[in-house]
Order: C-alpha cells, then structure tokens, then sequence
C-alpha cells in the first residue's frame, strides 16, 4: 500500500512538473502496452494449466525450487532451471568458448553477438539432448533455459563480475543485450530455441562482499537513466522469456520482492509475459540477511507475491531435502494461496511446453544431436568474436610486426591458457591457444620466444592433452568411476550431506572405466554413474621440456599425488578458491606417475627462478618484447574468500597491475627494446604507465579459446583490429567515488569530469577514415519526435579494415542530462578507397535524457549531434551538426 501510494504521488508530482516546465508538450509517446498473448504462447499456457490442474499440493510445491523433481504419472521428467551459458555452454563435454562478454560489447558488433548466442543456444540444446541420453537430466546445465545475458551496468572498475557486462553504457548494453537474447532464443520468442534470462534485475553491480545484505539507494533519475534502460529493452525489444532478480534490496525492498521492480515496471509499464527466477539464494535472503520478513515461509511468500515463479536455491547443489516446507507453511498460514501457486506454476510449465522439453505443443525447435557441440562453425566464430574483440589502444609503428622479427614474449600470461576462458565458463572447452602459440601460427617465418615468468598469482593453467599418458602410454588419462555399495539417496536432511558421503563406502568394481583426454569433469556424460560417486584418475605426466614447473589441483574436493607425493589436498578448498601448487622440477620426456581424486582439474605452469635476469639475456638477442600481462578471473570474480594485495572478496582494491608485472615491465623498459604490451583482464586496469611507455598496447580481455590465434593474428597485421573501449580506462580508484555510493556523478564517461587515460568508445585501427558532413532530417513533427541522421564514409588508407562509427548527443543545458552520450553506432567493413553511406535513425528515446525527478523526456533547447570513430575530441576522426528541439517530448518509463 505504501509502494502504491508512492507511485501514484510520484506520477501526480511528475506531470504538474512537466506541465509547468514545458510551454508545449507533445502527446507522449505511448506506454509500452501489455502485448496481446501469441495462440501459440496461449495454447502452451492452456496445456500448462490443464498439467498443473493434475497436479496434487506436494506435487506442486517441489516444482517452486531450481530443481524441479519428476512426476512419473503424468510423465513429467525431472527439470533443473539452472543452466548458465554466458559466453558458451557449461556442461560435461568441450563446449565452445567464446570472449567474455566485455570483449563481445568491444565488439560494437550487434550482428555478431545475435550469432554468437544462436551458436551457443545450439549447444545448450544439444547439451538438454545429451542429459536425455544418460538420464542425468536434472543436474545443472541440462535445461532449455539460460540464466544469461548479465546486463547489469559496469558503473565502477572494482566490480569482479563487471566483466560479465557489457559495460558502462546503458545505450551500448541494451543494443547488445538485445541481440543476444534474439540469438539465443531465435526467431521466434513463443518457440524459444533457448529461454534468454537477463540478469540481475537490478541495481546490482557490487561489492561482491555486501551483495546479501546492501540496502541500495538510487535516486530515480539515476534508476531510469541508467540501471533500467537495458532492462526495458530485453523485455520490451528482446522479448525475453524471463529475468532474473537480484540480491540486493532497492530503496528497503529486496529485489526479489521488490513492487517498483516487479510490479510496477516488469509486468506493469513492460508488459512483461514471462517467468521470474531469483538469484541463487536471493529469497532466502529476504529474511536471512535482509531481515526484511521474519522468517523461510514470509520470505518466500512476499517473494511470490512480488512476481517471483522460480526460486534458485544453492541447497540444491547439496540435494538438501525439505525445501519446500517454507512454501507449506507459509500456504497454512495463508500467506500464499493455492491459486498464486498455480499461476506461477502455469508460467514455468509454458515455458518448458514452449522450448519442447515437454511434448505436446506443435512447431516447438527441433532436438539438436550431441555432436553440434563443438562443431567447426562454432570453433570459426569463436576466432572471429576474438578478433573483432581486440582493441589496438596505442601504435607508434611497431604494429604489425614485421616478417621474420625475432620476439621475446614476456609476462605471466605470455603462455597461459586459463586466461583466455573468462568467469562463468566452462572448464571444459574447445582447445585454447596461448598468445605465444598464436603468434608462432600467425608468423611462422619470425623466431618467437617464450621467456618464463615466477610464480604468480594468475597461474593454473590445465596440463596440456599432449602432456598426459595413460599407465599403458597411450595418449589420455585413466579414469574408473565408482558407484555406492547401496544407492545413495536422492536427497539429505539439512546439514547431513558431507557426513552420509563421508560414510559411504563403494563398489570394488569400476561400474565405468574409460580413457579420457585430461583430467577434467565429464560424469554427467555417463548413464550409468550415479549422481553421487567415486572417480580415480591414473596416468603420467610427462613435460615436453625440462624446468621448474608449479603443479597442482582447482576445484573443491578431491586430492593429487605426484610421483608418489601428495601435491595437493582440496578437501577444506571452495570452488572458486585459487590453485594449490606444488613447485617440482621436472625433467623432459620423464613419465611422472600421477592418482587423482575426486572432480577437479589438474593445472601446472612453468616458471622461472631468474625471471628479471631470463628477461634481460632473451631482449639482448630480440627486436621487439610482447609483454602479456593482466589479470584472470579466479581474481576478479564472483564473491570469492580471496583476500590478496589488490584483490578482496572477488573484487579490485586497486586498478594497478600486480607489482611483479610492474616489475616485469620497468625491467623490459631497461632493454631499450619497444614494447608491445598486450592485457588480458575483464576490467578497467591503469594503463598510464603502459601509454607512457610502450610502444604498442592491445586490450585483449578474455578473448576465449581462440584468443591467443586472433591476437597472432592482429600483431602479426593478418587481422586490422577494429574493436572499442565498452569502458573508461581511470588512472585509479581515487578519481571515483566510494565504491558502495550507486549514485553515477562522477561515474562512467557520461558523467566524470577528469580525464582518463583511456576514453569509452576509444580504437584504432591500420588504416584511417574519414567522415563527410552530417545531414539531419527531421520527423515530420520535428526534430523532437525523431531525427535521421546520414554521413559518408570512406577508407583512405592502403588497407581493407572495419570502422566502428559512433553516433554521440550532447543534450540542452538541463538538469540531469549526461555529459555526453552514445545514442548510435555501426560497425562496417570497407576496403581501401571504399565509400559508404551510414544512416541513423533516431527515435525519441534515442534523443531523450532523462530530468532529476525521473522522468524521461526530450527536452526542448540546442542539440549536438556527433558521428566518428570515438568520442568527439582531438585525434578523433568526426563530423558534428547542432539540431533544435522546440517542442518537448514526454517519452514513457
């Protein structure tokens, strides 16, 4: 009631403003209208409700959770809603890995996000495919659902999974988001290929720490400016099938029960049609941190109540039993209704009829076989996303490197593999190329060489397929799974998993035993594994070349031994914790005898004792130096308990690089050899010492398994990169505000007033453009009601390339009106000479901003209208036009 009333003041206040500020308004654009429901979208609900309709009480409450049991006598198998796919598919077998999604919005490649999705969407399917051959359906990852895309605004640098953003732009992250979500769930939204889930349904952009707890306060210009936007267009424009709602409260309500979120924009002014599913452990939050409701069952009722249909829980990962009884209880006190079961119910149950996990409704996509998994379309694209990822920030010449140069490729990531991947991405991946295998591909005529780092936080790199024997020396490792003596249970009372495992004993016969390529998570491959078991993994180690080698496990569980050593013990470790290692030296060609416990993966990476000295003695007989450095995402991640300079909790205490490749870096500068320095990080780090210095910088992010082949390829000048900063490049968190004030003065390039050492937007390329002047053509009711805006533009250098032409407003001089910002932009392909013309439309949510009190208009007063390959300013190639609004446009939330 209180929510309500605040609304209805807030529209009442908002109108008399608009009315006294504007001595002429134009009819408003109308509100997005609830849309009329497909009949096949009403067909799928007809069938979903007449299901639930047969269904008992308990039968209904099991479905609420993530995992969603079978009912065998009305022939509905067993479905969890927790499948993630990011930038690939997670699942049991080598799933394609594309970049990070940070590297697809440096893209500015709308086009190639929409593939990208539609390839990995392929692959989710085909992974739904495989769970219904084993019978292993149920366990994440095998659902026709993605929890995907992240279209949270990357508002501050520290935050460990901005990277999976598509960055600081609310324009840039709706116009991809869109697209991807299009890819993802095809040409038909009421047919999903795969259910698209953006996330984190909103104001969710960290401290990872506080994210159970926050309490965040955001003004409502700032909630329509720039944490809505991307929002209302996946839902609006994407028409994606479901979101997800975040941790944190917004103005005292959890997001997950939020009325200003889930009522009076998703299904109110958006019209949203969809199912809701919390974030994993959100609802529990609700009463467990947020001390919002009293106790389980409040919490789960104001979370239905809001809107939520599908609650994630990670007691679920546990097969803890009786998680449901919230949702009994708060039905006996009459806290919910059987009715709002049923209607969530419906909504799930839609879906699944929808994406043809459930028979029954015609024209659902078509069943995808295992082997599109992986498939070289797949592994094509991930090399052209790569690619088109890569933004060249600084060249003085060096670039493309020259036939036949001698290179020393230096830094901790010069040879890493892990790197690449990115967070949310499986272990498990299409082969992945270092960047100093990329270049040896990309110049096979130049002498190129690694020269190791120390040991180094960002180490882990998995033991190379090529690296691994059998005990019987042939290629692979040895793998026997083991099923219970008696079969396990299906579920555990609350707190007794680890203690009935711990008892368990298992069967003396292997119930599989097969050769795999790599120690590495593959059992949901299997059919006749139970969910619970016992793996070993057997075989040798045997390097390619002799040296001091850090050899260990990741994972959580399960222990290695090493030639008869214990090398590493996880049974006290977290998923997400770093590495443990053991520091050996090995000897080429030697066979290492190695048992392995458990689900984890076997990493190593050589090093150097003599790193600063190794580096000297290889620049000495080099032209060029490639310096790789950077961070991973075991860093910069999800709500870790890793706590180590420059690191807490997943997220960045400093945008400085480590001191070791600090370093690494002023030594190489002692050479006096130039140097290319190439970053792989998912975030803004301080490239003020590098832009000083180097002569080459290439902002590579975490480019997936093809990054080190695309990133050959552009120092090698084989590939013209094209790619542009998603994000503003700080000098250091001190030029921010605090970290936890969600407020965006000072924030992002529309709103900081200092000068960065790189600009959003900002990428060169090794040719050059040029931009004819701008054409405006006004709507038919002025300029306020829309505005097209048509340039030329031409390749005058001596080489085929791709331009990224950016479209920026500069508003009127009113309160609330950014700085600057992104309103279009077009990536094109033309060869030397090549003259094209570029069009953009401009709708009147395109030249909107947005005033103090929230409300969305275009204001009346002079426009500036600017097309080039960056932000308008020195260096930048560009034309720019002004433009007047006279009369003002009320454009609606």
């Amino acid at each position: 009631m209180t929510r309500g009333s605040h609304s209805q003041r807030h529209v009442l206040w908002a109108s008399a403003a608009i009315g006294l500020a504007l001595t002429s308004v134009a009819t408003a654009q109308p509100i997005a209208p609830a849309p009329a429901v497909s009949p096949v979208h009403a067909q799928a609900d007809r069938i979903a409700a007449a299901l639930v309709a047969r269904m008992t009480i308990e039968e209904k409450l099991d479905q609420l959770l993530n995992v969603a049991p079978a009912i065998p006598r009305l022939n509905v198998p067993r479905y969890n809603w927790w499948t993630e796919s990011l930038h690939g598919a997670l699942g049991p077998t080598e799933t394609t890995n594309f970049p990070e999604p940070i590297g697809l919005a440096a893209t500015f490649d709308a086009p190639l996000v929409r593939n990208v999705a539609a390839a990995i969407g392929t692959e989710v399917r085909a992974l739904h495919t495989l769970s219904r051959q084993t019978g292993r359906n149920g366990r994440i990852g095998t659902g026709l659902d993605t929890w995907s895309p992240n279209i949270n605004i990357f508002r501050d640098p520290r935050w460990g999974r901005g990277q999976e953003t598509y960055g600081e732009d609310p324009y840039l992250a709706a116009r991809t988001g869109v697209a991807f979500i299009e890819g993802m769930q095809g040409p038909n939204p009421d047919l999903p290929q795969v259910v698209a889930t953006p996330k984190h349904f909103a104001v969710h952009s960290g401290p990872e720490s506080t994210r159970h707890e926050a309490n965040v306060f955001v003004s409502a210009h700032d909630l329509e400016d720039t944490y809505l936007p991307a929002f209302r267009a996946a839902i609006v424009e994407g028409r994606a099938n479901s979101v997800m709602c975040a941790y944190n409260r917004i103005d005292g309500q959890p997001a997950c029960a939020s009325d200003l979120l889930l009522k009076d924009h998703l299904r109110g002014a958006w019209g949203f049609t969809g199912y809701v599913v919390s974030d994993c452990d959100a609802v529990k939050d609700i009463a467990d941190t947020h001390k919002y409701s009293p106790d389980g069952p409040t919490a789960v009722a104001a979370a239905m109540r809001a809107g939520v249909d599908s609650e994630c829980h990670n007691a679920t990962l546990s097969d803890t039993s009786g998680l449901e009884d919230r949702y009994r209880e708060a039905l006996r006190r009459q806290l919910i209704t059987e009715r709002e079961i049923d209607t969530t119910l419906v909504r799930l149950f839609s879906a699944r009829y929808r994406t043809g996990d459930l028979p029954g409704l015609a024209g659902t996509p078509a069943t995808i076989p295992v082997a599109a998994i992986g498939a070289p379309a797949q592994d094509a694209l991930a090399l052209t996303a790569a690619a088109k990822s890569l933004v060249l920030l600084k060249n003085d010449g060096v670039l493309p490197l020259k036939p036949g140069i001698r290179v020393a490729v230096v830094g901790p990531l010069g040879d890493a593999t892990r790197v690449l991947r990115g967070n949310y991405s499986s272990g498990l991946t299409g082969t992945p190329v270092s960047v100093v295998d990329g270049l040896r591909r990309a110049m096979p005529g130049a002498r190129v060489t690694l020269v190791p780092f120390g040991a180094s936080l960002t180490d882990g790199d998995r033991v190379p397929q090529q690296m691994l024997r059998t005990p019987d020396g042939k290629p692979g490792v040895l793998v026997r799974y083991y099923n219970p003596l008696r079969p396990a249970p299906t579920a555990f009372a609350p707190g007794t998993r680890d203690a009935a495992i711990a008892a368990m004993r298992y069967q003396a016969k292997p119930v599989v035993t097969r050769i795999e390529p790599d120690v590495g998570d593959r059992n949901l491959q299997l059919a006749k594994l139970s969910d619970i078991h016992r793996v070993v993994r057997t075989g040798f180690l045997v390097p390619a070349e002799s040296g001091t080698y850090r050899v260990g496990l990741t994972g959580a569980g399960g222990s290695a031994r090493l030639d008869g050593k214990l090398i590493s013990d996880r049974a006290k470790s977290r998923w997400n914790d770093l590495a443990t290692f053991e520091t050996l030296q090995l000897q080429a060609g030697k066979r290492y005898p190695f048992t392995i416990e458990g689900e984890v993966s076997l990493v190593w990476k050589r090093i150097s004792q003599n790193p600063t000295a190794d580096l000297t003695r290889a620049a000495a007989d080099a032209d060029v130096l490639v310096a790789v450095v950077g961070l991973t995402s075991d860093l910069e991640a999800e709500e870790t308990g890793i706590k180590v300079p420059g690191f807490e909790g997943g997220d960045k205490t400093t945008l400085d690089l480590a001191p070791d490749q600090q370093a690494m870096l002023t030594a190489a500068r002692a050479t006096g050899k130039p140097i290319v320095v190439v970053a792989m990080n998912g975030s803004p780090i301080n490239l003020a010492w590098a832009k000083d210095n180097a002569a080459a910088i290439l902002e590579a992010w975490y480019p997936g398994q093809a990054g080190g082949t695309a990133i050959g390829d552009v120092l090698s000048g084989r590939t013209n990169p094209a790619g542009r900063l998603p994000l503003t490049f700080y000098r250091s968190v001190t030029d921010l505000p605090p970290f936890d004030d969600y407020a965006m003065t000072g924030r992002t390039y529309r709103y900081f007033a200092g000068t960065p050492v790189y600009a959003f937007g900002h990428g060169l390329s090794y040719t050059k453009f040029d931009y004819g002047a701008l054409n405006l053509t006004p709507a038919a009711g002025g300029a306020g009601q829309g505005l097209r805006v048509t340039t030329e533009l031409c390749n005058t250098g001596a080489r085929a390339g791709d331009e990224v032409a950016q479209l920026y407003l500069n508003f009127p001089d009113t309160p609330g009106a950014p700085r600057i910002a992104l309103r279009g932009y077009q990536r094109v392909t033309l060869a030397p000479g090549e003259r094209r013309t570029l069009t953009f439309n401009l709708s009147p949510r395109d030249l909107s901003s947005v005033d103090v009190d929230g409300t969305r208009r275009v204001a009346t007063g002079r426009y500036r209208v600017t097309v080039g390959s960056g932000q308008p300013g020195p260096g930048v190639a560009s034309k720019s036009d002004r433009f007047d609004v006279r009369t003002a446009v009320a454009v609606a939330k």
